[in-house]
């Protein structure tokens, strides 16, 4: 999904899909801490009418990369988004987070139960 304009080369092109499937781009600096986003949105809220979106407010939003609710004090470049280029994350309303590695543990689990027995095939 490439775009027509120009990114910056020490920019960070990020397209948020909103909760109504509306999509909004600004340009960050890769150094941008995710908690300064989090901060952002209620500017943001004057592009965007959250409560067009059906969000009761902006403090409740979240961001969700590659499947995972990121947490805000990571930054942007730490997360491996490409300087000069598009990245996408959902903005989902959400009033609490999981713990950052509840996510790893239950995957952890779940593969230490189907590792418990192996089966071995002879062709004979």
């Amino acid at each position: 999904m490439g775009s027509s304009k120009n990114i910056p080369m020490d920019k960070v092109n990020l397209r948020l899909i909103l909760v109504s499937g509306k999509t909004k781009e600004f340009l960050f600096s890769p150094e941008t801490l995710l908690q300064r986003l989090h901060s952002l949105f209620s500017t943001i809220g004057q592009k965007v009418k959250w409560n067009e979106e059906g969000v009761s407010r902006a403090e409740i939003l979240r961001l969700i990369y590659q499947g995972r609710f990121l947490h805000g004090n990571v930054t942007l470049g730490a997360l491996g988004l490409p300087p000069g280029r598009t990245s996408v994350m959902h903005l989902v309303p959400r009033e609490t987070l999981p713990e950052p590695n509840s996510q790893d543990q239950r995957q952890k689990s779940k593969s230490g139960r189907s590792s418990c027995c192996s089966i071995s095939c002879a062709i004979l």
